[in-house]
């Protein structure tokens, strides 16, 4: 009786998820779906193979492709990046006031969305958090 070496064994693995998902293009969201899923149940599995992560690989690449061109994600808001970077450094709205010299009030305003902020009011935060300028939206 002939003894299955670990390479054929990595090699049958790997055969086992080209034939249950083939890898091609991803050209719709069902398809998408379904590449997560075997993504995920993949990355269940905590140790894998040099042939599956091969795999996982070219799929993640696939899925990645797909939705470059055909998921769009909405821009975060001035409330939804001030808010995060807020949260981000443990301050408050009073501290970042005090320390960029934007009134509160005007804090306050892009907090609850009644209002934007100016290439000011940018310059001054993006120095204050250390980010680029570019994590807020201009338009």
């Amino acid at each position: 009786m002939a003894t299955r070496t670990k390479t054929g064994q990595q090699r049958d693995r790997y055969l086992e998820l080209i034939r249950a998902f083939p890898l091609r293009p991803i050209r719709s969201d069902e398809q998408l779906d379904q590449a997560i899923e075997v993504i995920d149940s993949l990355l269940d599995r905590g140790h894998l193979g040099p042939g599956e992560k091969d795999y996982l690989d070219v799929l993640s690449d696939q899925v990645e492709r797909y939705e470059e061109t055909n998921v769009p994600i909405p821009r975060a808001s001035d409330a939804e990046i001030l808010r995060h970077l807020i949260e981000a450094k443990g301050v408050i709205q009073a501290e970042v006031a005090h320390a960029t010299g934007i009134a509160e009030s005007t804090i306050s305003e892009v907090l609850s969305g009644r209002r934007h902020f100016n290439r000011n009011h940018i310059a001054k935060l993006a120095r204050y958090f250390r980010v680029e300028p570019g994590v807020f939206p201009f338009d």
